[in-house]
């Protein structure tokens, strides 16, 4: 059920914002005048950069030994990236020889939702109606209900157990007779499943901590929390961390969400077909399945609460590499002009299919960066004079015209803005494209100015000829 919250800002206060939104519209307006400034420049020098790299690059045939006919060249090559290196994940006791190890922990969670809805009235007050609804979802941390503008949903919120993401790569990856350097380690993505096979004393120290912390909360009662074991080992080694702040829930609202409801299919727990089953452990609290651990009842069916952590491995894997050789190793290149590139891609690729990709990659980063530099500075700009709007919200009928108004020309004015900065910028690195934008800039500037004022002039003599004559009456 959605709660509700009505506020009412007066016409005063209003004003005084709008006044205040000035100074933020102008700072957002020089903002994205800078972004936009900045984006060409961007653009024009990663494109000589990698035209810079493509002239340069050379293939490297064989990555298994190291030739100096390489040394201080940019070279392209493909070979298998591996490691003897042994990655371990102490908290849970899990070692791989692998290039990175990755935890994952998600936790089953009430959300908030806020959704608002303004209304004028008349005087310049505004009226806010603001909605909040609530779900249940998998979030990357815990949420703090608490702050929650429900009083019902304000408390519910707790979790069994809390843990840390992690990440861990090796130093040492072979590339050949080379060495990667830690940029192109980061960028491998060979990621895969770890089928777990975790410490069963640890599994149920898990379980009997699990267990206590759902008894504490009022979710089960200690009659519904009995062991199915007669034996639990000696907790000498607890890996369950919990937060007491988070753990400590109201008894009432938490033993509300303790009826299994159905639960929608993205919110459960999906197991790879590839991992094998055969490492599947179900305690009371505690499951193990593949390569992911649940901690909760089941995990068909999540509660608030419950708690899963995925584990994966980054394996050795066929990579193509464009860098510059130094010695056993790689590092960037450095172009004229400045900008530096490397990459790694996964997979054989040649160098052609890499410098288009990184192309098309550029030119979409700029068009991306184009529109929400426009759209920022359209958005200054009204900031800047949308105290015409609200001066006149006493009527708002009036007002809302004066604002259509006022966005129709801060709109206009916003793109023209734009492509005079795009245009005086391609002015700097490429004049005929500059040239051309300007020109673009200028017609809108002059259908917006002069034409605009001729289209008023011609309506105002057409509403005079067609006014009626009066013909005078004989008396």
């Amino acid at each position: 059920m959605a709660y509700t919250e009505t506020t009412t800002t007066g016409y005063g206060t209003r004003v005084g914002r709008s006044f205040k939104g000035i100074l933020s519209g102008l700072f957002l307006f020089i903002a994205a005048t800078a972004l936009l400034w900045w984006n060409e420049g961007r653009v024009v020098k990663t494109d000589k950069m990698l035209d810079e790299a493509e002239k340069v690059c050379i293939d490297m045939e064989n990555p298994s030994k190291i030739s100096q006919e390489f040394e201080g060249e940019l070279v392209c090559a493909t070979a298998m990236a591996t490691t003897d290196a042994v990655l371990n994940d102490d908290l849970f006791g899990l070692s791989e020889n692998a290039i990175g190890l990755r935890r994952r922990v998600e936790y089953f969670q009430w959300v908030e939702h806020e959704h608002s809805e303004s209304e004028d009235k008349l005087g310049g007050k505004e009226v806010t109606t603001t909605t909040y609804t609530y779900t249940q979802e998998w979030c990357d941390r815990p949420i703090d209900s608490g702050q929650f503008k429900d009083p019902t949903y304000q408390g519910r919120n707790f979790i069994i157990a809390a843990y840390e993401n992690q990440e861990l790569w090796a130093e040492d990856v072979s590339f050949g007779a080379y060495k990667l350097n830690e940029s192109l380690i980061h960028r491998i993505s060979s990621r895969e499943p770890i089928v777990l096979a975790l410490n069963e004393e640890m599994l149920a120290t898990m379980d009997k901590a699990a267990r206590d912390i759902l008894v504490r909360t009022g979710v089960v009662t200690p009659q519904q929390a009995a062991p199915r074991i007669s034996h639990q080992p000696a907790p000498a080694t607890n890996p369950i961390q919990t937060s007491p702040a988070i753990a400590k829930a109201d008894t009432t609202a938490a033993a509300a969400d303790s009826t299994l409801a159905a639960v929608p299919d993205s919110v459960k727990t999906v197991v790879p077909d590839s991992i094998p089953q055969d490492n599947k452990v179900d305690l009371e609290y505690v499951h193990q399945q593949g390569n992911v651990l649940y901690l909760g009842r089941t995990s068909a069916a999540p509660q608030v609460g419950d708690v899963r952590i995925t584990f994966e491995k980054i394996t050795p894997a066929k990579v193509t590499v464009i860098a510059k050789v130094t010695g056993d190793t790689f590092k960037p290149y450095k172009a004229k002009n400045g900008k530096r590139f490397q990459t790694l891609v996964m997979g054989k690729k040649d160098a052609d299919e890499i410098f288009d990709a990184e192309h098309e990659a550029n030119h979409f980063w700029m068009w991306v960066l184009r529109i929400v530099g426009i759209l920022l500075v359209i958005s200054g700009l009204k900031g800047i004079f949308g105290f015409l709007e609200m001066i006149l919200k006493v009527v708002p009928f009036v007002a809302n015209i004066i604002g259509w108004g006022v966005g129709v020309v801060c709109t206009i004015v916003g793109i023209a803005w734009s492509l005079i900065v795009i245009g005086i910028a391609w002015l700097f690195y490429r004049p005929l494209i500059g040239i051309a934008l300007l020109a673009v800039a200028g017609a809108l500037v002059w259908i917006f100015a002069f034409k605009g004022k001729d289209k008023l002039k011609e309506l105002a003599r057409r509403s005079t000829n067609a006014a009626p004559e009066v013909t005078p009456q004989a008396s």
